[in-house]
């Protein structure tokens, strides 16, 4: 690819709120460049993206789509992102490797300010960006109101770039600030010039001012023209939006129907004008991106699919990819232009290319990819979210567990925001992600890849049980049988420690009444006892003393003293007046600060000791609440928050301490653990 076809290609992102209108953006942008003959929709289940069975399902975007095109002679590749938050972890990674985002919005001032975490996002990896705001025939307000709205979320200025025309409150053109030239729209063609409304050019001079204004914050020239009064050149104004747009400087926006195509055409011209191309991206990184020497590719996305294996999608930072190459050790099999799932072989792949490389096992989302034996750049990725919903899962046939565990690490190379362990305590196997529906996608993906379906249930609560007194026990085990029998015979002394103590196992044994190669077999019987104690949980911060004893020179052993402390154990336990304690976390939630007093009422009415709240560094709008929790309440804790936060509220968690159930949910607890439920 020489220099001019690589500053002819542009990697676009498509990310935004769920419902915005992303997919439908794409099959517009689609139909348009002339990659599709016709319009899929996502109530018909026939979009290019969100062509996965599990998308198709949910008429919902779950996973990342890449898609190719051209239009004007550029290559366009654009990555369509999920909107959910459920889903984030796929829109950052695809964002890392593209080189501007088009962020797809309604114009609801009051839904704005979910937008923040990807505004965030973006300005921390300065990835530049522009809006779209679709569905603008629903919109209720001005649409100097919206941008107003937009500047709340965004640190970075809000640039108009158009202003709409608007018939009886419909949208039927727009006013481009740059030329001033009007434009009336038409359905599945381009836009007519037209005069510009004598009615709008009040309005039109005060946004088109607004923009100059920010662009002259950036060009001591501009500055200099606006303030001498002297009309600035079409094309000092369009350099000025190309630089400082690709510096992250600015938000340019941009509006529009994509259902019916207006607008989509406008933002086509500015993606092409005005997003930087390959080379940009690739020097901001840090990188030479030419095509000669070291061959460096960042794995954006991981699919594993029921016919064709593992496919990793890649963006070629530097060099050539070849089909075949070796990639840190490992060989490259097949080089793929992806189209939704459709792939098209391609053999080889450019610098800016976003492609998929077949067989690449073990590779996980994020990797860093080099033709030399150790990159010479390791890429930075983005951070893996902390997971906040659980599900215990256990194959439907027991004779899929040997397989469970292979299928869930494939899983999260997919997807490197779920995460599953098998519990130390409960022994369930539990499956961590970012939400119901993420969660369920997963499940989805096990039955069908890997023909393993799953049963589900909430985790088990990991509670514990201490002691409040102290006693002195006696245990004899003895056991005869005709021929060698068992005896062993134990004194103990058992006290509760300081809460998070553990436990401690001490003997004050003199003149050999327990010998000492059995005093081990005591100490094991204790532990095994106190994985199980009186109230039917395991033991903790308790201090055991072996003081005395007795044995048998033929009949004792360390088996038979190991059942001797059981025996003393099972009965003086019981008398220490056992205490059940549950798991307190320390919780960490983020809402904006318009649902701070929805967040305290939810924290409270869960059994929840607030700590404090305060603006949340660096987030404008936004809170940060800290709060001790119940593990027991927590299970669907995020469900609950999103909804009272316009579903960007979030919260990161960890084990801080034991506490004492309270009596009424102690004997609900110890009810249900009696009848064997869970």
């Amino acid at each position: 690819m020489n220099h001019k076809v690589l500053e002819n290609a542009r990697n676009i992102a498509i990310v935004g709120p769920y419902s915005g209108g992303k997919t439908t953006l794409l099959e517009s942008i689609l139909l348009i460049t002339g990659a599709t003959t016709r319009k899929g929709t996502i109530k018909d289940g026939n979009t290019i993206s969100d062509s996965s069975p599990e998308a198709r399902e949910r008429k919902m975007s779950v996973e990342v789509s890449a898609v190719s095109t051209t239009y004007q002679q550029f290559d366009l590749t654009f990555l369509d992102c999920p909107g959910s938050i459920e889903f984030a972890q796929e829109a950052y990674n695809a964002l890392v490797g593209a080189g501007a985002a088009i962020i797809v919005c309604e114009p609801e001032i009051e839904r704005l300010l979910t937008l923040a975490p990807l505004f965030k996002f973006l300005d921390q990896w300065e990835i530049p960006h522009l809006v779209f705001i679709n569905k603008m025939d629903r919109a209720k307000n001005g649409f100097m109101d919206v941008l107003h709205a937009l500047k709340e979320v965004s640190s970075r200025p809000v640039v108009p770039q158009q202003y709409p025309i608007r018939q009886h409150q419909e949208l039927i053109g727009y006013i481009d600030l740059v030329t001033e030239q009007a434009y009336h729209y038409h359905s599945g063609s381009s836009a007519d010039p037209i005069p510009l409304p004598e009615t709008l050019k009040t309005e039109e001079h005060i946004a088109r001012h607004e923009m100059l204004e920010v662009l002259a914050d950036f060009d001591d020239h501009l500055l200099e023209e606006l303030v001498e009064d002297i009309e600035p050149p079409q094309e000092e104004i369009l350099k000025d939006l190309k630089q400082d747009l690709s510096a992250d400087l600015i938000v340019p926006v941009f509006f529009g129907i994509a259902e019916q195509d207006y607008g989509v055409r406008p933002l086509l011209d500015a993606l092409i004008k005005e997003a930087p191309s390959p080379t940009v991206t690739g020097e901001r990184r840090g990188l030479t991106p030419t095509e000669s020497g070291e061959t460096l590719v960042q794995v954006l996305k991981t699919y594993f699919t029921q016919q064709g294996g593992q496919l990793s999608l890649v963006r070629v930072w530097q060099g050539h990819l070849t089909d075949g190459m070796a990639l840190n050790g490992i060989r490259a099999g097949g080089v793929y232009r992806m189209m939704g799932q459709q792939q098209k072989s391609v053999g080889s792949a450019s610098v800016g290319d976003i492609v998929a490389i077949g067989r690449l096992e073990g590779i996980a989302t994020g990797t860093t990819l080099s033709s030399e034996p150790q990159p010479s750049k390791t890429l930075p990725k983005a951070d893996i979210l902390e997971p906040v919903y659980a599900l215990a899962i256990t194959p439907e046939h027991r004779k899929d567990e040997v397989k469970l565990s292979g299928a869930l690490s494939k899983l999260v190379e997919e997807d490197p925001s779920l995460y599953w362990e098998q519990h130390g305590d409960t022994k369930e196997v539990i499956l961590w992600g970012q939400g119901e529906i993420h969660l369920q996608v997963a499940l989805d993906r096990l039955r069908r890849t890997y023909n393993l379906p799953m049963t589900t249930q909430l985790p088990q609560v990991p509670y514990k049980e201490t002691i409040r007194q102290s006693t002195h026990v006696h245990g004899r085990y003895k056991h005869q049988t005709g021929g060698h029998g068992a005896f062993g015979d134990v004194y103990l002394d058992i006290k509760p420690v300081a809460r998070g103590e553990g436990f401690h196992f001490h003997q004050t044994i003199v003149g050999g009444v327990v010998p000492k190669q059995y005093i081990p077999g005591v100490e094991m019987g204790v532990r095994e006892y106190l994985d199980h104690g009186p109230l039917g949980f395991p033991v903790v911060d308790v201090d055991v003393t072996l003081t005395d004893g007795s044995y048998h020179s033929v009949d004792s052993s360390e088996q038979a003293f190991k059942q001797a402390a059981r025996i003393a154990m099972t009965e003086g336990m019981a008398q220490c007046n056992p205490v059940l304690l549950e798991p307190i976390l320390s919780v960490a939630v983020s809402a904006p600060a318009e649902c701070t007093s929805k967040v305290l009422q939810l924290v409270s009415g869960r059994r929840g000791q607030i700590l404090g709240y305060e603006p949340r560094s660096d987030w404008k709008g936004w809170d940060h609440v800290t709060a001790y929790l119940p593990q027991a309440e927590m299970q669907n804790f995020i469900i609950e928050l999103r909804s009272l936060t316009m579903g960007v509220g979030t919260f990161t968690w960890e084990y801080d301490h034991l506490q004492e159930v309270p009596g009424k949910l102690k004997e609900r607890v110890l009810e249900v653990n009696n009848n064997g439920k869970t």
